[in-house]
């Protein structure tokens, strides 16, 4: 059976409208507007235990309310979810325990406390036994480079630092599942590698499944053999990355998307040389997918 299990996945958000201004906001007051926006529509996908997925689409496709929806955070509007056989929100106080969530917008560790001072909070919370604790830090401060930063308060981090500190946090209770949402967004190229390096460690070394949702593409053609491609909330693709790169390339041969214009995409190779960027950019403008 799966380890994740998610069937016709469905999410609407209800946003409030109004008109720029002070008059805009009287208003609103009197007669409030509101459009609704369909986040996900019918998601479908089961991962395994010990699987590395990359889960990519374009800003507002769906992909950080799939997360959310995953760790617990949020309840589907429709569809069945799945995680290790629980359901995530009706049974989270559990469920949170089993996984590690790592934002990388949004911190879980305290701004203003040392990071080790932190881990021992994370400690505390998720209940772990001192001794086990002491082994999986010492062992996550050793791979991650963290020694150094251990007694530094959180908002004298470096962005790289800080994502190092959080990726050990999440994985302090040593779960068996591990999502991460843009985990190396803003960082410099030796921070990025750091992290990739990392990850894939803990999936090969600990079995430990991991979802990771990114722009960089970098990182899925480090990380992943498998991606999912996700647009206007539906699943647009499930495949390695070599098949999804020949899907494009086909589609330029028989004229369904459009190749590079005249002095465009110099280095991005065609063929079966195409650079990722471009392999996933003229995947989307096959389905129309964009921004929102």
């Amino acid at each position: 059976m799966p380890q994740i299990l998610v069937h016709d996945l469905r999410k609407t958000y209800r946003i409030h409208e109004r008109d720029p201004g002070v008059m805009g906001a009287l208003r609103a007051l009197v007669h409030p507007r509101h459009r609704t926006v369909q986040a996900l529509d019918g998601v479908s996908f089961a991962l395994e235990r010990g699987e590395l997925l990359g889960f990519i689409g374009p800003n507002g496709a769906g992909k950080s309310t799939t997360i959310k929806i995953l760790s617990g955070i949020l309840r589907p509007d429709g569809g069945r979810v799945e995680v290790d056989g629980r359901d995530p929100f009706a049974d989270r106080q559990r469920h949170v325990g089993r996984i590690g969530v790592v934002f990388g917008q949004r911190s879980q560790l305290w701004w203003d406390l040392p990071v080790g001072d932190g881990f021992n909070l994370l400690r505390d919370l998720y209940r772990v036994d001192p001794l086990r604790f002491a082994r999986t830090r010492d062992e996550l401060v050793a791979m991650l480079n963290l020694e150094r930063l251990l007694d530094q308060p959180v908002r004298q981090l470096s962005l790289g630092q800080r994502m190092r500190a959080e990726i050990a946090a999440a994985l302090l209770h040593e779960p068996e599942i591990l999502f991460l949402d843009e985990p190396t967004i803003g960082l410099d190229a030796p921070s990025k590698l750091a992290v990739r390096e990392f990850v894939l460690r803990a999936n090969r070394e600990r079995g430990t499944t991991v979802l990771l949702t990114t722009h960089d593409m970098h990182d899925i053609e480090a990380l992943a053999r498998r991606v999912i491609v996700i647009g206007h909330g539906r699943v647009l693709a499930d495949c390695a990355v070599d098949a999804l790169r020949a899907q494009v390339v086909a589609a330029q041969r028989d004229g369904t998307v459009e190749g590079q214009g005249e002095g465009e995409g110099e280095g991005e190779g065609e063929g079966q040389d195409m650079a990722i960027e471009a392999v996933i950019a003229r995947f989307y403008a096959m389905h129309g997918a964009s921004e929102v």
